[in-house]
């Protein structure tokens, strides 16, 4: 039995966002959302509750430092990636928070009948 693929949708600019990471954390982000696309979880995640119910982020780790992917899978239609971007602090910055929590605010009114 094969698992359907779930398309990816980005939102705004997180795919120019995460396009503009270094080719490593690139090709790792890649790596894992194609696991989620494909129902499985990445390898190192956190719940993000904050932005909203079913939120993760995917954390990666590399040489040219720490990087996030924001995105939501719960819904049938696709795999929403909300927000990318370099972590610089040891605390997700509240601007990064708000952004994603907005775009997933929006997005719920756009799915939402």
């Amino acid at each position: 039995m094969s698992r359907r693929v779930k398309p990816v949708e980005f939102r705004d600019s997180a795919l120019a966002d995460l396009r503009a990471f270094p080719p490593a954390a690139r090709r790792e982000a890649g790596h894992q959302l194609d696991q989620v696309q494909r129902g499985l979880d990445p390898d190192d995640w956190k719940p993000m509750t904050t932005i909203g119910p079913g939120v993760r982020e995917i954390r990666i780790r590399g040489a040219k430092g720490a990087f996030r992917v924001v995105y939501v899978a719960k819904f049938e239609a696709a795999l929403f990636v909300l927000h990318c971007f370099q972590k610089k602090t040891q605390k997700t910055r509240p601007q990064d928070i708000e952004l994603a929590a907005r775009r997933y605010r929006e997005l719920l009114k756009e799915i939402s009948p």
